[in-house]
Parts: structure tokens; C-alpha cells; sequence
């Protein structure tokens, strides 16, 4: 878990590194094209083959990746806009979505401690986000769309997981999103300096090792164990803005924000005990 925390807030550097050059658009079609290339040499070099890759169920992978592309946006537009710790404590909103929408989507039952969840979530974004105290800047308003599309494509993982392997969904993930950057980045796309080349190709591959990496810790370990270890990418991302971008540790920031990992946390407790 440590590796898809490290994997994660590396990705966030690679990300405003390659903002000086290219925009989001272009970053997206970059990312989706190469990851692409990586699935496909996978399938190629390992046991199984393209056979890995064979799916019956190709429209929940259409709409589960173009809800995943809608949190991708949001994850990369506000990169560039906000402080990174508001970014990845505004992102911690997402399993607070699921909860919330899983009843509407999935047909599960919104629970007493799933309302209370969401409730405390929400006031840990307020407290984030200061409305009326301060302008609510586009950028979080953004991330916070883009939490509801990462809901929305982990809802579509869970019913995918049910029947693919995790290389398959990686397979339609890129599949789908590469044409679609394509069309996004189109008619300003430009060929990257072989520097933001190199952080290109390493956003890709930090994408797919953070996603390895959780699913790899989740077989290993019970997910109230493995989750709290996420949280600690809010403490290191914020580090990681003081050190590199000079940006501020607003304390009503990581006050928010807990409020928010607690929500998460008592949601997470109260539906392992189901088990």
C-alpha cells in the first residue's frame, strides 16, 4: 500500500511537470496512448496471451471508463489549480460518492451509517472548502466532479471484478480513453521534448503500479487495514507542495480533511462487520 501511496503523489509532480508543456487534454491522450502500448506488451509477453483481454461485457466497460475519464479530468485540470493537499483531500471524497450512490446504482441498502458518513464527508468538504469565507475556486469545484466519476468507475470495477480479471479492465480502460483523448486533444496536439516525454511514459507507469499495488494489498491484507495506509498520502502530498511548490499548510485544510478520512474510515468499519 505504501507503493500506491508513493506511486500516487509521484504521479502528482509527473503531472505539473508535464503542465509546463502540454495541457490537460494533451496529457490524458498521452497517458491513455501509452498505457495503451504497456497493456498490449503485457498481453503479448505473458501466459494467456490476447486471450486475456476477451470480454462479454463490453458496455459496462464503455460506461464505467467514461465515468472513470470524468475523474481523470478532474484529477489532472485541478492538479494545476489548487494546493495539492485540497486536491487529494477533496479526492478522499470519492468512497463517500460510492456510498451515496451505490443505493441508486447498485441497489444496495443506504444504511443509518452510510447517511451519517456522507453527512460528516460533506462537512469536512465545507470546512475544506470555506464557502462564503472564501471563493470557491474552479479547480475544486472540479475535483469534487471528478470524485463522483472515480465513484462512478469504482461502482462499474465492483460488478466488472465479478467476472474479469484486473488486466482486462486495464486493457478497456486505456481502449476506450485513448480514442477519446485523441478527439480531446486533437486540435492542439503537439509532440512532446523528450523530457516531458520520460514524465509521460512515468505517469503511465505509475498509474498502472499504484492500481497493481492496491489490488495487490487488499489480497494480502483486510481492506480496515489496508485503507487508513492511503491516507497517508494527504500528510506526504503536503509535504511534498511545501518543499517543491512553496504552498501554504492551511490547518482548515487538513481539518476537513480528517473529518472526511473519519467519515471513510467509520463507513469502511460498519461494512466490514457485514462480512
Amino acid at each position: 500500500m505504501l507503493g500506491a501511496v508513493v506511486s500516487f503523489s509521484t504521479m502528482a509532480v509527473a503531472g505539473r511537470a508535464v503542465f509546463e508543456e502540454l495541457d490537460v487534454y494533451q496529457l490524458m491522450f498521452y497517458r491513455s496512448a501509452i498505457g495503451l502500448s504497456l497493456v498490449v506488451l503485457y498481453g503479448a509477453c505473458s501466459k494467456g496471451g490476447f486471450g486475456q483481454f476477451r470480454t462479454g461485457r463490453v458496455g459496462l466497460h464503455i460506461v464505467r471508463n467514461f465515468s472513470h475519464l470524468v475523474g481523470q479530468f478532474g484529477w489532472f485540470f485541478a492538479l494545476g489549480l489548487i494546493p495539492l493537499a485540497q486536491l487529494f483531500a477533496l479526492e478522499f471524497t470519492t468512497p463517500l460518492w460510492v456510498a451515496a450512490l451505490a443505493p441508486l446504482l447498485l441497489g444496495e441498502r443506504l444504511t443509518k451509517t452510510r447517511m451519517a458518513a456522507v453527512l460528516l464527508g460533506f462537512i469536512g468538504v465545507v470546512v475544506v472548502l470555506r464557502p462564503g469565507l472564501e471563493a470557491v475556486s474552479l479547480g475544486a469545484i472540479v475535483m469534487l466532479i471528478g470524485a463522483v466519476g472515480f465513484a462512478g468507475s469504482m461502482m462499474g470495477t465492483k460488478r466488472l471484478a465479478r467476472t474479469e480479471r484486473p488486466v482486462t479492465i486495464l486493457f478497456f480502460m486505456a481502449l476506450v480513453q485513448t480514442p477519446v483523448g485523441l478527439m480531446l486533444a486533437f486540435h492542439d496536439l503537439n509532440w512532446p521534448s523528450l523530457v516531458t516525454g520520460l514524465w509521460l511514459i512515468l505517469i503511465a507507469i505509475l498509474g498502472f503500479t499504484a492500481h497493481f499495488c492496491i489490488v495487490r494489498a487488499v489480497s494480502l491484507a483486510d481492506a480496515i487495514v489496508v485503507a487508513p495506509m492511503d491516507f497517508l498520502r494527504l500528510p506526504l502530498i503536503a509535504v511534498v507542495g511545501v518543499m517543491m511548490y512553496g504552498e501554504p499548510l492551511e490547518l482548515w485544510v487538513f481539518v476537513g480533511a480528517a473529518l472526511i478520512l473519519l467519515a471513510n474510515y467509520g463507513n469502511l468499519m460498519a461494512e466490514s462487520r457485514k462480512l
